[in-house]
């Protein structure tokens, strides 16, 4: 859309859309109704006296008003609240003319009964966050991990010259250095998923006051305790002010940034290696790499997907920073916050097809990995040196550093000659000439 203000809605809108049934106006006040529905039918089950006459087959016409929620339903609930400007105030009444269509205008006033608003953000932001955590965002991050995995396998075997601090290492090898990743991710996923999904529910600041003193023989913690998990499978919090207290919800969104920073550091890797022409790049037809030089084929996938995932940190940092912190009982600053939270899942989401879309385009340039392991004989000094421990040469790692510390142009035979030199027994040198930088790669 291109009078979007936000690229999320606009330049991005096709790998955002997903998240549009969970984010939106629209998706919000959808499971605002959604809980008001399931609360309002929970009460029934509960037996209140006022109730038991209510036709309980009715549930299913209560339930189809969410399955059946529209776009149209949405406006008439905006158009609602321009007279109430309050937004779940307005949903109570929409829900009521819903009631009056169905001929159960005598129960009406037991929808939002004894409840404040937050009683429904809290319950509807915390499920909203879980369906599309489950639905978008795992699937999204679960599909990029795969494809990392699936060059994990292809290149097990290829040795690669390590840097460390810049400078040429210890050999490894290429897959192994993904593995990395592919651990580093899901370590950090099983955690994340392992973050409960809670939520406040209990009257104006969280003592059930108006439950209790409506029906003061009722054990309305354990109501709640039941409603909360049995209609909408999250956990209650025992002990709130008005609101959420959001720590879970924190927890979560620094877990999302974790698993950000670590996909930054990956393409922030792979970038190098395109660099270092260890990766070339599948060149699409009609595409432009740089509208002066024609030659161009550039890392932009991993460089988009490196400043969505810092700007989607920037916000999840925001969110759980300020989300625990309310004045007293409550004051609004979480409300407008909250109304953010797609945008980080946006950022991510476009991040996650961003680098999907560059993994896809590598190809492996096994001459510049070749060249750069035989440029570099320097780096079996490492290799020698632990021999020569092992047979108790004396001062081997200062011999070795003597030989190939600062100097550029050791190759395989300034190497076999040192070794040559050595006062050591013939079968442990020709153990020694054996190493190479393309073979000295550990285990895997």
């Amino acid at each position: 859309m291109l009078t979007a203000i936000s690229p999320i809605d606009g330049r991005y809108a096709k790998k955002t859309e997903q998240l549009s049934d969970y984010f939106s106006e629209y998706a919000l006040i959808k499971y605002r109704v959604h809980i008001e529905v399931e609360y309002f039918i929970a009460l029934c089950e509960q037996g209140l006296p006022q109730l038991t006459n209510f036709d309980q087959s009715k549930f299913s016409a209560l339930r189809s008003i969410v399955e059946n929620f529209s776009l149209v339903d949405a406006t008439k609930i905006k158009d609602i609240e321009k007279v109430t400007n309050h937004d779940v105030k307005a949903v109570e009444y929409f829900l009521k003319e819903q009631f009056d269509e169905l001929g159960l205008e005598a129960f009406k006033e037991f929808i939002h009964f004894g409840l404040t608003s937050q009683d429904i953000n809290n319950t509807a932001t915390p499920l909203l966050i879980k369906d599309a955590l489950h639905n978008v965002y795992v699937p999204a991050i679960n599909s990029t991990i795969e494809m990392i995995k699936g060059y994990v396998s292809e290149w097990k075997t290829i040795p690669m010259l390590a840097k460390t601090h810049g400078q040429p290492a210890s050999p490894t090898i290429l897959g192994k250095e993904f593995q990395v990743f592919v651990e580093r991710l899901e370590n950090q996923l099983t955690q994340l998923m392992n973050v409960p999904f809670t939520a406040k529910f209990g009257g104006a600041t969280g003592n059930f006051n108006a439950h209790v003193v409506s029906y003061p023989d009722r054990d309305w913690k354990l109501f709640g305790d039941h409603f909360v998990k049995s209609h909408l499978d999250l956990t209650r919090l025992q002990h709130t002010t008005q609101i959420a207290h959001y720590d879970n919800l924190a927890s979560l969104f620094m877990g999302m940034k974790r698993i950000n920073t670590i996909l930054i550091d990956l393409c922030r890797d792979i970038w190098t290696y395109i660099s270092m022409e260890y990766f070339k790049q599948k060149v699409i037809a009609g595409e432009v790499g740089s509208s002066a030089m024609p030659h161009k084929v550039n890392p932009i996938d991993f460089e988009n997907a490196e400043g969505n995932l810092g700007l989607a940190n920037a916000i999840f940092t925001h969110l759980a920073d300020k989300l625990p912190i309310s004045r007293l009982q409550r004051d609004l600053t979480d409300s407008t916050v909250l109304r953010n939270v797609g945008v980080p899942f946006g950022h991510t989401n476009i991040a996650l097809l961003s680098i999907q879309k560059g993994l896809g385009k590598l190809l492996l340039n096994e001459t510049a990995l070749e060249k750069d392991l035989e440029a570099n004989w320097m780096v079996v000094a490492e290799a020698l040196q632990n021999i020569l421990r092992r047979e108790g040469f004396p001062k081997p790692y200062e011999a070795l550093k003597a030989l190939t510390r600062g100097n550029s142009s050791i190759d395989q035979a300034t190497i076999h000659a040192f070794i040559d030199k050595l006062n050591i027994e013939d079968h442990i040198k020709a153990e020694m000439k054996v190493i190479t930088p393309q073979n000295y790669v550990g285990v895997f």
